[in-house]
């Protein structure tokens, strides 16, 4: 039914060319019969076809009205068309009659509706002149010339105005306006995307500034606080506002607002959070190994906040002081949907039976929820020095996204 819908445009304008060529060559063929006979003194077949054409077509035309059946309204016209036009073509010369073009007519109108219903009638058009040239061409010829000799030019006249006019003044006058109509609605289409597109980057950059207020109110709410250990978590809580920040940051300055460069932004969070906490003249490198990935906002901000924790936990408490450490983090991608991170330091590590349902530490239990957030699972790395985690994960869309926040 939606595509139905959809498509509804379409259909009209095809409905529309169908039986308004039909319309014109029904009236056209009734008003060529009627000259053959009255005024070029053609008695014999000719004038009979035209009026016969012009008058089953019309029933034709009427008949939709009830049956609403477009395609098999224009297969009759068109193989009424085809039959008559071969008739009357053998009849008034054979290969060399004027109305021996009216036979395009039928593949152009073919074309127009559809690509298929096209190459038939084109392949059917080629096959019905190849066969009127070799009995032409043949000793026994099957027809002969019904026109008399002083009404010849006339009628070749009258045949191209005929065909000339069907195919310009009708076909082609309403195939232009079906193509002016296509191209405003294309022009509308690309200036509403235009405004979303400018509404979204707007929506992006609020939430970003909003975030950046929260996070300078954290920031000016942690310098009246004396307690330590009260004043990290606020900071905690701060990285955390701007790892989401970013995201939004990052998709206001792309062109596609779908998804973002994640190697850009691991490489800014993580610039961000060395000098947050361990200032600007750290010991501590970060190895960043991350192909051209892609990734939308509902997977984006999680894996963020994820990346988050897992440097935050390393810079504050797997690389000492003012230590030399070393971070690495690589993500590859396994196939359509399918990711896997490698994150770690090769720091001081904590021991194995440590784990995010026994200790009392948020960040390690912020990185296996989000890591269940993310259709994923988390596996700790103890063969390599530190603390390294794998995490498994899958690119989430915006369903999946709020079924595994509620």
């Amino acid at each position: 039914m939606e595509k139905a819908v959809k498509h509804k445009p379409r259909i009209q304008d095809k409905i529309r060319l169908t039986l308004r060529v039909s319309y014109f060559a029904s009236i056209f063929s009734l008003v060529f019969g009627l000259i053959c006979l009255f005024f070029l003194n053609i008695f014999e077949v000719v004038p009979h076809v035209f009026i016969a054409f012009g008058a089953l077509s019309i029933i034709n035309n009427l008949a939709y009205a009830s049956h609403q059946n477009l395609t098999l309204t224009y297969n009759i016209l068109s193989i009424l068309g085809l039959a008559s036009a071969t008739a009357i073509t053998m009849l008034t010369g054979g290969i060399n009659s004027s109305f021996i073009f009216v036979l395009a007519i039928v593949v152009f109108a073919g074309y127009a509706t559809t690509r298929n219903y096209g190459k038939i009638y084109l392949y059917l058009t080629i096959l019905i002149i190849t066969l009127i040239f070799v009995q032409e061409i043949s000793d026994f010829s099957l027809t002969r010339n019904v026109i008399p000799a002083e009404s010849q030019n006339l009628f070749s006249f009258l045949s191209v105005i005929f065909s000339v006019y069907l195919l310009g003044g009708v076909l082609g006058k309403n195939l232009l306006k079906a193509h002016h109509k296509l191209y405003k609605t294309k022009m509308e289409i690309e200036e509403r995307i235009h405004e979303k597109d400018t509404l979204l980057k707007e929506v992006h950059h609020r939430v970003k500034n909003n975030l950046q207020t929260v996070s300078s109110l954290l920031s000016l709410q942690s310098r009246g606080i004396k307690d330590e250990r009260v004043k990290n978590l606020i900071k905690s809580s701060q990285n955390r506002v701007i790892a989401m920040a970013m995201v939004h940051e990052m998709l206001y300055m792309r062109d596609d607002l779908a998804k973002i460069d994640y190697k850009s932004y691991v490489e800014e969070l993580s610039e961000y959070l060395v000098k947050s906490v361990k200032g600007a003249d750290s010991n501590v490198s970060v190895n960043i190994n991350i192909p051209q990935i892609e990734l939308g906002i509902d997977t984006a901000i999680p894996l963020g906040l994820l990346i988050n924790e897992a440097l935050t936990n390393a810079l504050k408490y797997g690389i000492k002081g003012d230590d030399q450490g070393e971070i690495n983090i690589e993500l590859k991608k396994i196939d359509d949907k399918d990711y896997v991170l490698n994150i770690g330091d090769n720091g001081v590590g904590f021991p194995e039976e440590v784990d995010y349902k026994n200790t009392p530490s948020l960040g390690l239990k912020l990185i296996h929820n989000l890591a269940r957030q993310l259709k994923g699972n988390i596996i700790r790395d103890f063969s390599k020095k530190g603390t390294n985690y794998i995490i498994n994960f899958k690119e989430i869309g915006q369903s999946d996204f709020h079924q595994s926040v509620a």
